[in-house]
């Protein structure tokens, strides 16, 4: 878990940000279910590192494509909500199923002025983060972990383990039967 700091938004980001939204609504989002190869485009060209093979679905949001890795063959699911105020990576064959949430940004509820506080997010490669789960900020889902569906983690969950509800507790190890 990485330490949360203190963030503030440029105007430019904000005008970068705006400009995204209004491609998102009218070049991304209304596109065919397979038409992945266009909206990885799309997302290269406002400073996402994606890799071959990826798949990002169209109801998926992501708030800034440049704080954005995808490496070869992740996906992001349906209704995915990627808030990457902070960086948010996901390694190779990570999947990160419908309606789940990545949430890169928080405030300090301590302090009178409830500052955004950032941290970056790592899914690791063969990782699946299964339906309806939420990743708070400075999470590492290890290499090989599932999150189970609705689960809640705030955590690192280790390598090879599959974690389940709120808080995600580990379930199990992962093993690969092949």
């Amino acid at each position: 878990m990485r330490v949360l700091q203190d963030a503030k938004l440029t105007r430019t980001n904000v005008a970068a940000r705006a400009l995204w939204s209004l491609v998102w609504i009218l070049l991304f989002r209304p596109t065919p279910r397979l038409l992945h190869a266009w909206r990885v485009l799309l997302l290269r060209a406002f400073g996402a590192r994606i890799g071959h093979r990826v798949r990002v679905y169209q109801s998926a949001r992501i708030w800034a494509p440049w704080n954005l890795t995808m490496e070869d063959d992740s996906c992001l699911g349906d209704e995915v909500d990627c808030y990457n105020v902070a960086h948010i990576h996901l390694e190779q064959r990570a999947v990160v199923s419908q309606y789940t949430f990545l949430c890169s940004a928080t405030h300090d509820y301590t302090r009178r002025a409830n500052p955004l506080q950032i941290a970056p997010l790592r899914v690791g490669a063969d990782a699946w983060v299964t339906a309806r789960a939420f990743i708070g900020p400075g999470v590492t889902i290890g290499v090989g972990a599932v999150v189970g569906a609705g689960s809640v983690v705030t955590r690192d969950v280790e390598p090879w383990t599959v974690v389940a509800g709120n808080p995600a507790r580990v379930v199990k190890h992962r093993t690969i039967k092949d």
